[in-house]
């Protein structure tokens, strides 16, 4: 089994990759979005406490993410099938924080896998990406249409433009990511796990080089 972090800014691919691990491989994704939205749908005491972060537009504490992970990261069919992290860790601690899940629970990672753009590539990227916002499907009005307009092919529900998928919005959260994300980059190079990987290139190509050196 696989065990990855993809690390990238907002727009770079990660979900791709993630849906392509899991379709492919088997490879289960773990996204703190995803994670938010079933705590939050389940009215778990982790989710009420993150929905009031998010309904005020405030990050979700450290102590809260890493929790609602290292429940993740517990599940007997996540330890056997593999995962791909994706959104986690966003800082120093939190990846810390991940090195002591990880050795409570007898497991280690095989990569960081850094997805890489330049910032124009991102902000056309985004621009143009949908939500659903029943199932939280994304979709990319040139890349990744759904079939029907507007509506996603999964549920049939509206699909909106985010309001943080506007241009200034999209500049503020590669800032953010500059700021709080990108230290962690070292931190797993130092670690000698890290691997950089052109993010600009076709998904499949992306997805070929994360699979070198790579035991599936």
């Amino acid at each position: 089994m696989v065990r990855l972090i993809l690390i990238g800014p907002p727009g770079v691919g990660k979900g791709t990759q993630s849906e392509l691990l899991e379709s492919r491989h088997g490879i289960k994704p773990i996204s703190t979005g995803v994670i938010f939205r079933a705590e939050i749908d389940a009215q778990t005491d982790l989710g009420r406490l993150a929905k009031r972060y998010i309904d005020h537009g405030r990050l979700v504490p450290n102590g809260v993410t890493i929790e609602m992970i290292a429940k993740r990261l517990r599940l007997p069919e996540i330890r056997k099938s593999g995962f791909a992290l994706d959104g986690f860790p966003r800082n120093i601690d939190q990846a810390e924080a991940l090195d002591e899940i990880l050795i409570e629970n007898d497991l280690a990672i095989d990569r960081a896998i850094s997805l890489e753009a330049d910032t124009e590539v991102v902000v056309q990227r985004l621009t143009g990406r949908m939500g659903c916002t029943k199932c939280g499907a994304i979709y990319h009005r040139t890349n990744k249409p759904p079939q029907r307009d507007d509506l996603c092919d999964n549920c049939n529900s509206v699909l909106l433009v985010r309001s943080d998928d506007q241009p200034e919005a999209i500049r503020e959260r590669l800032r953010i990511f500059e700021e709080n994300t990108a230290p962690i980059i070292g931190y797993y190079e130092r670690k000698s796990i890290l691997k950089r990987i052109d993010a600009t290139r076709d998904a499949e190509e992306v997805f070929a080089e994360i699979l070198e050196g790579l035991t599936l």
